[in-house]
């Protein structure tokens, strides 16, 4: 166990350091936004780019991976939904919900996290999950929050499934993910590399994904909760004054913790589970790959989904604690999940 704690406590370290930077105000809460667009645009597609280039084609489209991923994202998505909707939660906020449950932080923290603990080749089962996750767990779950018509707060888009999904397609096609994916995939099944200068280019800017990208997790957490902490005193302000505050109250411990263990508990061992099965009825599915994607199922909820949920009106505070919290477990609980499964 020690060793895997040797491995797992920079990663860690770094997200501290960003959550400690940006509570200090020592890195201001305005180029948070910035940091986070030159991971998402620039550093973390220029490593997905390098390992799926330099990953075998046949790892890169692995069906029984896709297939036990796949099935496993749904279920927990379908049954947060269901298991946590209440007068307070509706669908607005049960959607975020169950896509902050089923959306691992793969991209910012699993990719350099499992490459450093398994090797290079653990890149491949990863890419998959990304993908699927940033097409379909993603675009599903906007979808479902647009059930109730659900507007949220000021600015907050007022349309219907139909739309949402529209839009979330736009959002796959903008997102230079996916293509770099793609591109690292058609790379790798033709044998190429990139020209030297531009091989150079993008090596240097994979390199600064892992640093970057577990940095602006801690502070994107902390602006979270900067933001959630000065919208609860105005609403103290308000309600003093006598007026009435659109402003949501800090989520209830009922409405946050199953969905950390979901996240944390439900999500691997379904993956594990599954996987099991897909093996036991002769799919060909490795038992590398089925614990690479069982780790990813194990790490803490995806950053970025405190970001799409403010802009889409769902509460935010809630999605916020529940990334904060499953964060802050995995430091404990992924080295654990590690040593069960080797």
């Amino acid at each position: 166990m020690l060793p895997v704690f040797l491995v797992t406590f920079p990663f860690f370290a770094l997200i501290a350091a960003g959550y400690g930077a940006a509570r200090a105000r020592v890195l201001p809460l305005g180029a948070i936004p910035g940091l986070n667009t030159f991971v998402l645009y620039f550093a973390l597609p220029c490593m997905l780019l390098r390992f799926g280039a330099g990953t075998p084609i046949g790892q890169l489209l692995d069906g029984s991976v896709a297939l036990v991923w796949g099935v496993s994202a749904l279920a927990v998505v379908a049954g947060t939904v269901v298991f946590t909707r209440n007068q307070r939660i509706g669908w607005n906020d049960g959607a975020f919900g169950a896509l902050v449950a089923a959306f691992p932080n793969t991209g910012f923290m699993g990719v350099p996290l499992l490459v450093a603990l398994l090797g290079a080749q653990a890149a491949g089962p990863m890419i998959i999950t990304i993908a699927f996750d940033l097409v379909v767990t993603s675009s599903l779950c906007i979808a479902l929050s647009r059930l109730d018509g659900a507007g949220g707060g000021a600015g907050a888009p007022h349309h219907g499934p139909r739309q949402a999904a529209r839009q979330a397609l736009r959002g796959v096609l903008v997102n230079p993910m996916p293509w770099s994916i793609l591109l690292g995939v058609l790379l790798s099944a033709a044998r190429w590399r990139l020209p030297g200068p531009v091989e150079r280019t993008v090596a240097m800017l994979a390199d600064a994904a892992s640093p970057v990208a577990l940095f602006t997790i801690g502070a994107v957490l902390a602006r979270s909760a900067l933001l959630a902490r000065e919208h609860g005193a105005s609403a103290a302000v308000a309600a003093a004054m006598g007026v009435k505050s659109e402003i949501a109250r800090k989520a209830p411990l009922a409405d946050v913790l199953p969905v950390v263990g979901a996240k944390l508990l439900v999500h691997p061992l379904l993956v594990w589970a599954l996987g099991q099965g897909a093996i036991a009825l002769g799919l060909p599915l490795s038992s590398s790959a089925l614990m690479v994607i069982v780790l990813v199922a194990a790490l803490p909820s995806a950053s970025n989904v405190a970001m799409l949920a403010e802009r889409f009106g769902a509460d935010n505070g809630r999605i916020a604690r529940i990334i904060l919290w499953t964060t802050v477990a995995t430091f404990f609980s992924f080295p654990l999940a590690v040593g069960l499964l080797r």
